[in-house]
């Protein structure tokens, strides 16, 4: 997922020579973010977590947000030898909060490591201050695609790109509903625009024809779309963004006649869709997403967290809450390999290999997951259900 654009991080080396000071003092005393004995034993660190946490999209950031919790309160109940705390930061999925408060995470917190941040925009804004820094970051959702292409040593995410999404996302339409003629549509933020052009990419090389429009984020009004749309008469249309703004565009797409499938990517992967659209406009709506979202029948693992989670967070797992417990495992793995500096934690995490709740858990050299499946879901009678992967789910209805 994605965020707001921005033009890069803007802390620069302020940042960088204001916290050295305090990351060679933590990594003296043994590791940053925890405390220590004057013999250099490290007795906790600090893990943080960034995403949106109380904004418009955060429906999609709090379920990681819980399952990272679980992990951590779950390794801690075990009282091992070295804790972990997890701070958070609610960034709002807004990149210029994002900046100011990895300045007290690394500063002041003097974090080892940071979950998130969950969107595109917010993680392309702190990357590089993060690399400076020598702070590892493993994204539960972050899924722009050029991530991946910055050079950063310090950066992975255990979800799927948009490169991938976007394609499986095309691939399913093609297959299910063999349109001739597609609209990609996003807003401008970051995410959105990366995963439309993803999606149109991958329609065009399968001989669909296509036709675009973009809208600003924060417009409430979308005639001049709805009215693109309906004038092209396509087969599907595929929104790039988030269910805040996917539900009012499926409304008025609706009340304006528009009567083709339509379609969007993980971003609008929540329940407020549905209700932001109204029951009778989101109706058969179908939706991708690079993450398997447990529900109560399953067996297994899958069913221990399911339990586990409905236990500790009072809901039913929801979008990347077990990419949010990986994440977290990925972590707990490294402190309890020995590691409590950013730097050694950084080192463990490049050669971690264990079989997580969402997937197995591995990274490419760039920081990728190795496993990059895509999951369908569909919208039936209110409720999102899940088809299946890909490559295998059948449209109902």
């Amino acid at each position: 997922m994605g965020g707001i654009p921005v033009s890069g991080a803007r802390l620069g080396r302020v940042l960088v020579l204001a916290a050295a000071s305090s990351l060679v003092l933590a990594a003296c005393a043994g590791g940053g973010g925890g405390g220590g004995d004057a013999g250099g034993d490290v007795t906790s660190v600090k893990i943080g977590f960034m995403g949106d946490l109380t904004g418009e999209n955060s429906a999609i950031v709090i379920p990681p947000r819980n399952g990272a919790k679980m992990a951590f309160d779950e390794y801690n109940a075990k009282n091992p030898k070295v804790k972990i705390e997890m701070v958070q930061y609610d960034s709002q999925g807004k990149p210029d909060q994002a900046t100011s408060l990895i300045t007290k995470a690394i500063g002041t917190d003097k974090i080892v490591g940071l979950i998130g941040p969950a969107f595109s925009g917010e993680s392309k804004a702190i990357g590089g201050v993060l690399e400076e820094n020598k702070i590892p970051s493993v994204s539960p959702s972050a899924t722009n695609p050029g991530l991946a292409s910055n050079g950063w040593t310090f950066w992975h995410r255990v979800v799927a790109n948009d490169d991938d999404q976007g394609p499986g996302i095309a691939e399913f339409l093609v297959t299910a509903k063999s349109p001739k003629k597609a609209f990609v549509l996003s807003d401008d933020q970051e995410y959105s625009v990366g995963l439309a052009e993803a999606v149109a990419k991958s329609f065009e090389g399968k001989g669909v024809t296509v036709e675009k429009d973009k809208f600003a984020k924060d417009a409430s009004d979308y005639s001049s779309t709805v009215t693109k749309v309906a004038a092209a008469q396509p087969d599907v249309i595929v929104f790039g963004g988030y269910y805040a703004q996917a539900g009012r565009l499926l409304k008025q797409l609706r009340d304006g006649g528009v009567t083709a499938t339509f379609a969007s990517g993980d971003g609008s992967l929540d329940q407020q869709l549905v209700t932001g659209a109204g029951a009778q406009a989101a109706e058969g709506a179908v939706l991708a997403c690079p993450c398997n979202i447990p529900s109560a029948d399953v067996t297994g693992p899958l069913k221990t967290f399911f339990d586990n989670y409905k236990t500790a967070a009072g809901a039913d797992p929801a979008i990347y809450a077990t990419e949010g417990y990986d994440a977290a495992t990925a972590y707990i793995k490294a402190v309890e390999s020995g590691a409590t500096t950013p730097e050694k934690i950084n080192e463990f995490l490049k050669t971690v290999s264990f079989e997580g709740v969402s997937k197995p858990i591995k990274f490419k050299a760039n920081g990728e997951p190795e496993n990059n499946s895509i999951f369908v879901y569909q919208v039936k009678s209110g409720v999102l259900k899940l088809l299946g992967p890909a490559e295998s789910a059948k449209l109902e209805g």
